[in-house]
């Protein structure tokens, strides 16, 4: 089985857990916007190469992201897409050059991403990442040292997902009316989420 899964969710849904974990199960490639621009930075588009924009620290465009998920999909036989489509047209843009055999929606409810990425911290030396409710650290002298990123503070979480639900949304809507859409609840424990994820994607793929 070498399936074609789109994974979709807010900051916080758990989507990269539940993505290593589809990866691993079948065997497919966890494909992220991220590491295929950094791994295609200097691909030529008639927009010219992701680095351009990178290297500025602007926002790559759409027309450059297409064509290198384009490129990273064309070379897996098999994949879990996370982190892409983040808006309709980039939505629209996969649904002509893929088929997908199932697209899942991790379901949370705002408080509780809230509560999740609020509860984050780094251990500065290390770059671990722990949960002060959910995966403390267990040694006194690494939970000393732990510190929240800027990007996990309230006021930037709600923007963050303020601006998750004004672009992303849309993408949520246009694959439950094309009913590829499953949602999963998202609020169990992580290995209760895996089982529905697994389930879906044996009945679909």
């Amino acid at each position: 089985m070498e399936p074609h899964i789109l994974i979709l969710g807010a900051p916080g849904a758990g989507k990269g857990t539940q993505s290593r974990r589809i990866a691993e199960e079948y065997d497919v490639e966890h494909v992220t916007t991220g590491d295929a621009l950094r791994a295609n930075k200097h691909m030529e588009t008639e927009h010219g190469t992701p680095a351009s924009y990178m290297d500025e620290g602007e926002l790559v465009p759409d027309p450059v992201v297409n064509e290198i998920v384009q490129a990273a999909l064309d070379e897996a036989d098999g994949y879990v897409l996370d982190g892409y489509p983040r808006n309709l047209s980039q939505a629209e843009y996969l649904h002509e050059i893929t088929d997908l055999d199932v697209v899942l929606y991790l379901d949370v409810d705002e408080e509780e991403l809230v509560h999740r990425l609020t509860g984050r911290r780094l251990d500065p030396e290390t770059g671990d990442i722990y949960h002060v409710e959910y995966d403390p650290a267990e040694d006194e002298e690494v939970a000393e040292r732990l510190v929240q990123r800027e990007d996990d503070t309230e006021e930037t979480v709600r923007e963050r997902l303020r601006v998750y639900r004004e672009n992303t949304e849309p993408v949520v809507e246009f694959y439950d009316d094309e009913g590829a859409l499953v949602r999963i609840d998202g609020e169990q424990a992580p290995d209760e989420v895996w089982e529905d994820v697994r389930d879906t994607i044996e009945s679909n793929a």
